[in-house]
């Protein structure tokens, strides 16, 4: 279990909105979590560690894992300024702010809409 903690914390870590959507976030544990045990296994998270860790050894780290890494950047990046406009009151932690914004699927830029559609259908 302690894997998938890492796994998630990468996540976070890598989504320039705090996981702005669950199927990146959750795409990036399912496909990194073997990869970060071993590539990252003496860095405790916390402080931007892992994030360096991840980033340091980017190219040792699965292909699939690489996918959902850049998947979950570019859905991070394109609903940075949705996730600022709909969900910036909300305090993060237990995919409260990946909430928030499926909460406002009406409302999110089209950009955002086309990001998270390619993650969803990239992950399944």
């Amino acid at each position: 279990m302690r894997t998938l903690g890492w796994a998630a914390a990468i996540a976070a870590a890598i989504l320039v909105t705090a996981s702005s959507a669950d199927a990146a976030g959750s795409a990036v544990s399912k496909a990194c979590a073997k990869d970060i045990k071993s590539v990252c296994a003496d860095v405790k998270p916390g402080g931007g560690k892992l994030k360096a860790c991840v980033k340091e050894h980017f190219s040792d780290l699965s292909t699939d894992c690489q996918i959902a890494i850049v998947k979950a950047a570019a859905v991070g990046k394109a609903c940075k300024a949705d996730m600022k406009q709909f969900c910036g009151e909300v305090k993060p932690g237990k995919g409260a702010k990946a909430e928030c914004l499926k909460s406002h699927a009406a409302d999110l830029s089209e950009g955002c809409k086309d990001a998270v559609a390619k993650a969803e259908a990239g992950s399944k």
